[in-house]
Formats: structure tokens, C-alpha cells, sequence
């Protein structure tokens, strides 16, 4: 009876604190800003940062779900999802009164987000399921199909900003090892993006060798129009290289799927063609595929330097 009650007093003070993290906004972060706070890291600092910037961005994104359709909340998936950000957010706030000067606070709370970040792992696939369980018992009109990939990409981002503020913490405070000794946690300063780029086509491709015993040749165009700089000189930038190795990954299989099968009956299959353009403001990737429908897909993926911040745009067009 007694833990009963301790329990119902404990999610009632969580429900106060939701409602009072969800009325901030959460702060907007450029890579320049994790960069200089990573080479004078200090871990005090960013557990206070954190202790209240990860539970309103937890907050935002739970009162963005609560908003969600009914029908769409009642799905086992998405109850799933929701007790996850609960517990999170709970395990979250307790450390709101606790003081950073202690060793045993510092390592309990890098420990905390270790166990969020490993909770909310399969976050991704458990939300599409459930809105493919609300497909599968239930019509899906076009204005809610609409309002739903709104809020998905609104979830989806926020997810990524919890990640790279969990990432960034324990990467060079906790026993989490960096990928290379120049990275700044997950951050390469030097990112060598035409490397990243044919890693990524390299994984698809043997993929698609696995399957389609063949695959497109890559061709790849770089061009460092920076001041000063020669034309052809290595373009690198300050980036997340597994971010982006990620999402090229995915163009890749998609685009040697489209060429393979559109192209099934001929032996001679179109190149998909990369071209990678540093100016003095902006950097962009291109991924240019041709001739696999009567209309042409080009993906932009493109971040500019504004004011010595960045920000991710991801574009997709048909050229006609």
C-alpha cells in the first residue's frame, strides 16, 4: 500500500514538472556552439546545462504526443513509446535539486543517460509500427496522413537533438569511446566528406551486389570553391560524420534499387553521380540519378554556415 501511494506521488510530481519544462522553449544549438564547449569541456557545466535542456526538449515532444489523434494513442506501439519518454523524463528530473560538485551525481547521471539513450534505441521502428497498426485497423483520411508526417518529422528531429546532446555528454565525460582522438564526441572538426561519401556508396553497393548481382558505378565531383583554396584540394567541414554516412547510406540503396530495377533487362546500368561543392558560405551534396522514370529524382542535402553556425536542410525535387 505504502509504495502504492509513494508511486502515484511520484508520477503526480512528474505530471506538475511536464507541464512545467513543456512552457520553455528548447535552446537552439550550432556545431560551432558544441565545438567550443567541447574544447574547454567541463562536466559540471553540461550536467547543469542538461538537467534542464533534455527534460523541456522530453517535455515539448511528449505534449506534441499527447496531442496525436486518439485512435492513433490507443495503438500498443505508441502506448509503448509514450512510457518510454515518461520514464525517461522522470529518471530525468530527479536530478533537477541535486548539486554537480559531487563525482558520484557526475557518474550517476552520465549512467542516467546511458539508459535513455539505450531505451529509447528502437524508438524509430516501434512508432512506425504503431502507425501501421492504426493503418491496419483504421482509414486514414489525407488531412490526418498529413498531420501525422508532420508530427513524425517534428518527433523524428527532436529525437535526433536528444540523441546529439546524450551522445555529446557521454562521449567525453563517460566511459564512451570517441570514434577517432580529433573528434569533439561525435563531432569531427575535419570531416573528409568525399570519404564518407564512398563509404557509403561502398556498403550499399555490396548490397546490391548481394542481391542484384551487379550495381551502379559511382561517380563522384568535388569542387573546393573556397577562397584561396584550389579547386580540386579535399573539401572537409565540421560535421557528425555518422549523420551523414547515414543518410547517404540510405540514398544509395534506394537510388541502386531504382537503377537496377528500372534498368533489369539491360546490361548497362547509369551511374548515380555525387557532386560535392564547398563555397564560402555553404557546402552541398548532390546525388543526382538519371533515366529511371520518365521524371529524374535529385536529392540535395545541403548545411550553410550562417553567422559561424549550421543548419541542416534536406531537399527533394523532380526535374521533369
Amino acid at each position: 500500500m505504502k509504495l502504492t501511494l509513494r508511486l502515484l506521488a511520484d508520477v503526480g510530481k512528474a505530471l506538475k514538472s511536464l507541464d512545467l519544462y513543456s512552457q520553455y522553449n528548447p535552446s537552439a544549438l550550432s556545431i560551432k556552439q558544441f565545438i567550443d564547449f567541447g574544447n574547454n569541456a567541463c562536466e559540471e557545466k553540461s550536467f547543469y546545462f542538461l538537467r534542464k535542456e533534455l527534460p523541456v526538449r522530453l517535455a515539448n515532444i511528449m505534449k506534441e504526443i499527447n496531442l496525436l489523434p486518439e485512435n492513433l494513442l490507443i495503438m500498443p506501439s505508441v502506448e509503448l513509446v509514450r512510457s518510454w519518454y515518461v520514464q525517461s523524463f522522470m529518471d530525468l528530473v530527479e536530478f533537477e535539486d541535486h548539486s554537480g560538485k559531487t563525482r558520484e551525481v557526475l557518474e550517476r547521471f552520465c549512467k542516467t543517460l546511458i539508459n535513455v539513450r539505450n531505451r529509447h534505441s528502437n524508438v524509430v521502428e516501434t512508432m512506425a509500427q504503431g502507425v501501421m497498426e492504426l493503418r491496419d485497423c483504421d482509414t486514414v483520411d489525407n488531412t490526418t496522413e498529413n498531420s501525422l508526417q508532420y508530427f513524425l518529422d517534428r518527433f523524428y528531429m527532436s529525437r535526433i537533438g536528444i540523441r546529439m546532446l546524450i551522445n555529446q555528454h557521454t562521449l567525453m565525460f563517460g566511459k564512451d569511446l570517441p570514434g577517432h582522438i580529433r573528434h569533439i564526441g561525435a563531432i569531427d572538426p575535419t570531416c573528409k566528406i568525399g570519404l564518407v561519401v564512398a563509404d557509403a556508396y561502398e556498403n550499399a553497393q555490396f548490397l546490391c551486389d548481394q542481391y542484384y548481382v551487379d550495381s551502379p558505378v559511382l561517380e563522384l565531383v568535388s569542387h573546393n570553391g573556397v577562397s584561396g583554396a584550389a579547386g580540386r584540394t579535399p573539401i572537409e567541414s565540421a560535421y557528425v560524420p555518422s549523420h551523414l554516412y547515414y543518410i547517404l547510406f540510405e540514398l544509395f540503396k534506394n537510388s541502386m534499387r531504382a537503377v537496377m530495377e528500372y534498368h533489369a533487362d539491360s546490361d548497362n546500368y547509369p551511374c548515380i553521380k555525387v557532386s560535392i561543392v564547398l563555397g564560402n558560405e555553404d557546402l552541398s551534396i548532390k546525388v543526382y540519378l538519371r533515366n529511371t522514370t520518365d521524371s529524374s529524382l535529385t536529392v540535395f542535402h545541403q548545411w550553410n554556415e550562417c553567422t559561424k553556425g549550421y543548419y541542416i536542410n534536406l531537399l527533394c525535387k523532380l526535374h521533369q
